[in-house]
């Protein structure tokens, strides 16, 4: 590795396409290609490509930073996180622009929500840290206090689906609660974590606090969970993945959290909003359907298939499949074309074995990442294309006969991250929110989120739990404190 920094112009923006590792950026010889998904012959950069060494030096970084990061109180790292937020807020068009060309998020959506809510990761994380009140109590002679200590070292790989917001929501309470960071963002949509760096940077966030690698999962990615100087990983991926990142956690004995796949349920009963439920369905297709928390599989009372049905096609067709940077452009490009290959054979496949594909089933006839918004009615609740995650613009739909057979089939997958559940009899509402087995359950509406709130799967769909105390308590390690009473001055 050498100390460069090479920078290419991205949609407009100088981005670094090195390491940021100790406060400085290092590259190497080998590299990864990035490519847009809006224009697949658009090469964006040839990105440093991180090996055992790129990993070991980071982790190094990160353990010699970890005493003065944790040395500081809660306060005190919150003031360096508000003043990174800040400088977020102040560079939301920078991270827009180069975060739709790079992964084909709606640039509309990144400007209004989601680079915002980067920054308030941090402010809420670091509040949080910051008022924290540990809880003393007397017990048998003894005054109890109970302590978050900083754990140490944290690794953090992310998907390449919303690189930006998983990032912050990730890195936020792992350096609020004192941990030191290593980010390394998946391959197919790095740009982002790099100008982080630089906001972090930017802000005074002191060298080796957090630290960036670039490279493939297999390469870089293993060598850093298999350091044994890492003291936490968090992981959002596949379930895939999870078992190798699981295994070399254990090995170490790290705690580790994953937040892995979804195939959320999305239910219907006879007594909802029909028109609103059939919007929100018809919604499942945002991002392509690669979202995780998607309600993926209708699941509608048989008494009002057909008005359900009605209702659903009007509003998807009103999608406009187009550039990510368009202003009425509802379905984006897929991020890549073996992953758009990879959808279209799950809905071959689904065709072979006599599922009924009821519209769409095909990749885009006029050009592009794109796969048209798809619905298969399977013939088995068995079918592979219901019991699998597909993670593109592909929903299955089922009927149900009654709340106990709905219940049955939203909980018939190994999945359990999120459910979304439509109705207007708030008895309902408590008891079917309370059966489906999953992370979180929205009662008509879908995605919104409290920080604070616990958030990750059941299943195969995650361990662990990441959102407001949740998340820091994991980056801690916890200590009782024992003073024998009346024994001090």
């Amino acid at each position: 590795m050498v100390v460069t920094d090479r920078r290419v112009d991205v949609n407009g923006y100088a981005v670094s396409t090195e390491h940021y590792i100790g406060g400085v950026r290092v590259g190497g010889d080998a590299t990864f290609e990035v490519r847009s998904p809006l224009d697949w012959d658009w090469k964006l950069a040839d990105v440093a490509r991180g090996d055992e060494q790129t990993a070991r030096a980071a982790v190094g970084a990160a353990e010699d930073a970890f005493p003065a990061w944790a040395a500081l109180s809660p306060k005190e790292r919150a003031d360096h996180l508000h003043r990174l937020a800040d400088v977020i807020d102040a560079s939301v068009e920078r991270v827009a622009q180069v975060e739709t060309v790079d992964m084909a998020m709606r640039l509309q959506s990144l400007r209004e929500r989601l680079v915002h809510r980067g920054a308030e990761n941090f402010r809420n994380y670091a509040d949080l840290a910051a008022a924290h009140e540990e809880r003393v109590w007397s017990s048998k002679g003894t005054e109890n206090r109970v302590l978050r200590m900083p754990a140490g070292p944290a690794v953090i790989i992310t998907p390449w689906n919303a690189p930006w917001m998983l990032s912050t929501w990730k890195m936020a309470p792992a350096l609020a609660a004192g941990n030191t960071v290593v980010l390394k963002p998946a391959e197919w949509s790095p740009l982002s974590a790099s100008i982080l760096a630089d906001l972090a940077e930017e802000a005074g966030l002191p060298p080796g606090v957090l630290n960036v690698v670039q490279g493939i999962g297999e390469e870089v990615g293993a060598a850093l969970v298999a350091d044994h100087r890492v003291r936490r990983i968090s992981f959002t991926g596949s379930p895939e993945a999870a078992r190798h990142i699981g295994r070399a956690a254990a090995e170490n004995i790290v705690p580790f959290t994953a937040e892995l796949g979804g195939k959320g349920p999305l239910l219907v009963f006879e007594d909802a909003d029909l028109d609103a439920a059939a919007k929100k369905a018809a919604w499942q297709y945002d991002d392509s359907g690669q979202v995780c928390l998607a309600g993926t599989r209708l699941l509608v009372q048989e008494s009002i298939r057909d008005a359900f049905l009605e209702r659903f096609h009007a509003y998807v067709d009103t999608h406009v499949l187009g550039d990510s940077r368009g202003d009425d452009t509802t379905i984006t490009p897929m991020i890549h074309p073996d992953h758009l290959a990879n959808v279209d054979a799950f809905v071959q496949r689904a065709r072979a074995n006599g599922d009924r594909i009821v519209r769409g089933g095909h990749v885009h006839t006029g050009g592009g990442l794109f796969y048209t918004p798809t619905l298969v009615e399977p013939a088995s609740n068995d079918s592979e294309i219901v019991q699998r995650e597909v993670f593109g613009p592909v929903l299955t739909f089922q009927t149900f006969a009654d709340e106990a057979d709905g219940v049955r089939l939203a909980n018939s997958t190994d999945y359990g991250l999120s459910g979304i559940v439509y109705t207007t009899s708030r008895e309902r509402a408590e008891r079917v929110g309370r059966a489906v087995r999953a992370g979180t359950v929205w009662v008509n509406t879908f995605l919104v989120r409290d920080l604070t709130a616990p958030f990750g799967g059941c299943r195969i769909s995650g361990i662990g739990r990441e959102g407001g105390d949740f998340a820091l308590e994991f980056h801690a390690d916890l200590k009782t404190l024992q003073i024998l009473e009346d024994s001090t001055h």
